[in-house]
């Protein structure tokens, strides 16, 4: 398998983290910003966007549904409940809210923090409130699903690792920091940092 990635980009992290939980090997192309927007990459993904993976001869975007297509492939490694039940219901559930819910004000806010702060408060507004939904659907849990790691916790955790970036992931309710702290020291999160700065 194979991961394009562009310099800089935050979510290709999801896939790398995946595919070492797995301990699926894999390769990274790094591209830049205007290789990524070529026709080689667009055939790939529409939008010029990262991550892709290439599974074979196909291509998958969107971290999500990768990272959901990489669970179903490997069903023994309990990255995903079982279809059907109510467990894998909350992790479609938690994997869609990562990126629809908490991402988009997140970015938002520190796009616009110079620019426009009342439109930044407004959206650190709107991050905080999805932040507090998983504060509470942890309630004293480890893991947001069947009391174990799963998907959801790769999409809902590297999401919420943005605010480290943007200065303020201190300000998060305990139990984020708390479950924070949990996914950063996984030894396959580790290695796909490091894989994902080495290229």
């Amino acid at each position: 398998m194979r991961i394009y990635h562009r310099e800089h980009a935050g979510r290709p992290i999801r896939v790398a983290w995946m595919l070492e939980e797995l301990g699926e090997p894999y390769e990274i192309t790094v591209m830049t910003r205007e290789e990524s927007k070529g026709d080689q990459h667009r055939a790939r993904h529409p939008l010029g966007r990262v991550p892709v993976l290439e599974d074979g001869d196909e291509f998958v975007f969107e971290s999500a549904a990768i990272c959901l297509h990489l669970a179903d492939l490997h069903p023994d490694a309990g990255l995903a409940p079982a279809p059907g039940t109510h467990d894998r219901a909350l992790l479609y559930q938690w994997t869609i809210f990562a990126p629809a819910e908490l991402e988009p004000p997140l970015i938002e806010s520190a796009i616009h923090a110079q620019s426009d702060p009342d439109r930044s408060a407004a959206a650190r507004r709107r991050f905080d409130e999805a932040a507090s939904a998983v504060s509470n659907a942890l309630d004293g849990g480890e893991y947001l699903v069947g009391e174990r790691f799963t998907v959801a916790d790769v999409l809902v955790g590297s999401a919420l690792a943005f605010t480290q970036r943007i200065g303020f992931a201190d300000e998060l309710p305990a139990n984020l920091r708390d479950y924070m702290a949990r996914l950063t020291e996984r030894p396959a999160r580790r290695r796909a940092l490091e894989r994902m700065m080495s290229g």
